[in-house]
This record gives structure tokens, sequence and C-alpha cells, in this order.
């Protein structure tokens, strides 16, 4: 279902191609092998995709095209993955990064009162707040990105096994049915 749909919506490489701002990258960009749906690039396109997700604030999807170029990774899916992260969705994420962090960190337990009483009693509390803040939610970040495309590349791969398994057996049950067809006309 999520091939069907990303074929059918992304770009065809013929249309890519007539781009004329792709020009001086086409040759690599368009290569055959990043366009395919295969065991090996899907798998890997997940996990750049979540990788820059999480990473990039800004322009996800062109950090997402330039990873898959090395790792020969499926282009449209990693461009496509990086969408779990959107104007909507940033602000479930923030949390989620600001939770992760401070349990990594453990800045909490560690500081106890002490720290934060010195820190407020200081001038320039709410920077220093504001730093710590945005520390602890770019390290959640960071853990997010590692974690996620991590899960996102061994789910896939589950998921492209569970597929192929079930079309091959769906093509032996369909052989066999065939095969007894013959066998009983004889």
């Amino acid at each position: 279902m999520g091939t069907h749909f990303a074929r059918r919506y992304m770009p065809s490489r013929e249309q890519m191609a007539g781009n004329r701002y792709l020009a001086p990258i086409a040759p690599r960009f368009l290569s055959p092998e990043l366009w395919r749906f295969t065991r090996r690039s899907v798998p890997r396109g997940v996990a750049l995709g979540l990788f820059a997700a999480f990473i990039v604030p800004i322009g996800q999807i062109f950090l997402a095209a330039f990873l898959a170029l090395p790792a020969r990774a499926n282009m449209p899916l990693a461009a496509l993955v990086t969408f779990v992260t959107n104007p909507f969705t940033f602000p479930a994420w923030l949390y989620v990064a600001n939770r992760v962090g401070e349990f990594m960190l453990g800045l909490d337990r560690a500081v106890g009162g002490v720290g934060a009483n010195k820190l407020a009693n200081e001038s320039l509390s709410f920077a220093g707040e504001f730093f710590e803040l945005a520390g602890v939610t770019a390290f959640g970040f960071l853990i997010l990105a590692v974690v996620s495309s991590s899960l996102g590349y061994f789910i896939s791969k589950g998921i492209w096994r569970v597929m192929v398994s079930r079309k091959r057996a769906k093509r032996l049950k369909d052989m066999e049915r065939r095969l007894d067809q013959r066998l009983r006309e004889k």
C-alpha cells in the first residue's frame, strides 16, 4: 500500500529529469538504483528519512536526498518519510524531544535544587534556562533521530519480508491450484 501511494503521487524520474534546477546533479540524482523499491533500498530510505526528519528542523527533504546518494537508498521514500515531522506534528515532537533529553541527561536528578537556586539568583537566569532547555531538546532530537532511524530500518525490513513471503505463498498456492487443475483434466 505504501509503495503504491509513493509510486502514484511522487514525481517520476522523467519529470524530475526535465526540471531545469536539477540539471547539474541530474545524472547522479536520477540514477535508477535510487528509485527502485528493493529489499535493501527501502529500509535504508526509511532510516535516512527518519534520521533527517529529526536531526534538522528545516530542509529535511534535501538532507534525506543528499544522504540517500552514497547510501544507495530509495530516494523518494527517504523524502516521503521526512514528513513525520511537519508543522502540525512539530510541537508534539518538540515536547517529546525535551522529555527524552531530560530523561537521558538526568538533569533534574543531578542538579537537584542547588544549581536551580543559584541560577535563579543570577541576573541572566532567563538566558541560562533558555540555553539549558534548548540543549536538552537538541539532545533529545539527536536521540530520537538515532533511535527512530534504527527502529524504522528494522521495522521496514520486517514488513518487506512479510510482504514478500505473502506474495510467494500466494504464487505457490496459485501454482498448486493450476497443477491440480491440469492433473484433473488428464
